[in-house]
This record gives structure tokens, C-alpha cells and sequence, in this order.
């Protein structure tokens, strides 16, 4: 199974991206997918269109174009769900010890990754970034 993760710009400038790659891959996950990208406004908003409308959009839109991002396809059995135990609470105040958030997160806003909440939202955000023929491999 595939599931989409966002290395956020925060951890991008702040020299913690190879250490977040690390740790996904430590926790079993393989790189698919990735490239570095700034987004525009215009594809902040569309990726997080589901937040329209809530307090934290245009703040999330805004840090979402900060700087470069690095998104990437991962896979492993029931990735969804073990993304989401490896990034850790969206608050690193809130988040499990050895979480990607408890140790690369600067707050809640900065929180130095996403990943996907579904099985439907990862084909979405996958689909946003990669293309199909980018995701096809001879994967051994």
C-alpha cells in the first residue's frame, strides 16, 4: 500500500529533512516517489482545500509556501495507518517519544511533516504531486 508524506518546509530549511527521511525508512517505509517543489499559493490551496473555511487555512497555506517541500510516495503494509503512528500527535507537545513531530517539530503549525489520514485521501494527494507513469517501477 502507498500513502503520500510532505517533509513541510520547516524541516526542509531548518537541515532536518535526511534525518525525517531516515526515520521513515527506518520505520519501515520505501521511497516510491520524491522530489523538491515550492508550491504556489494556488497549490497550497488546492492540497489543503478540505480546510477551507477553517481558522488555520490561510496561516497553513501561507507556511505551505514558505520555502521548499519535499513530497514523497512511501510504501509498506497498512501504510496509512503506520504513517500516522510514525509522524506522531500534529501538536509535538502532544506527540509519543521517537515520533517524527516529538523530535523534528517546532509547533503545532510547524509541525515538519504531513501524511496522509485515509486510504482515499493518499491516492488523492498522491495524484496531486506524482504522476501515474512516475509511480511505475521494476520495484524488486
Amino acid at each position: 500500500m502507498q500513502t503520500l508524506t510532505i517533509i513541510k518546509p520547516d524541516a526542509v530549511a531548518g537541515g532536518k529533512a535526511g534525518k525525517v527521511l531516515a526515520h521513515l525508512e527506518a520505520a519501515g517505509f520505501v521511497v516510491r516517489a520524491a522530489r523538491m517543489t515550492r508550491l504556489s499559493r494556488a497549490q497550497a490551496e488546492a492540497f489543503y482545500e478540505v480546510h477551507k473555511g477553517r481558522p488555520f487555512f490561510d496561516s497553513l497555506c501561507t507556511f505551505m509556501t514558505s520555502g521548499p517541500c519535499i513530497p514523497m510516495v512511501l510504501e509498506r503494509a497498512d501504510a496509512v495507518a503506520h504513517l500516522r503512528k510514525a509522524i506522531g500527535a500534529t501538536d509535538p507537545a502532544q506527540a509519543e517519544p521517537g515520533t517524527i513531530r516529538k523530535l523534528f517539530a517546532e509547533s503545532k503549525e510547524r509541525n515538519a511533516i504531513h501524511a496522509s489520514d485515509s486510504e482515499d485521501n493518499a491516492k488523492r494527494e498522491i495524484g496531486f504531486f506524482f504522476a501515474e507513469s512516475e509511480l511505475k517501477g521494476n520495484w524488486a
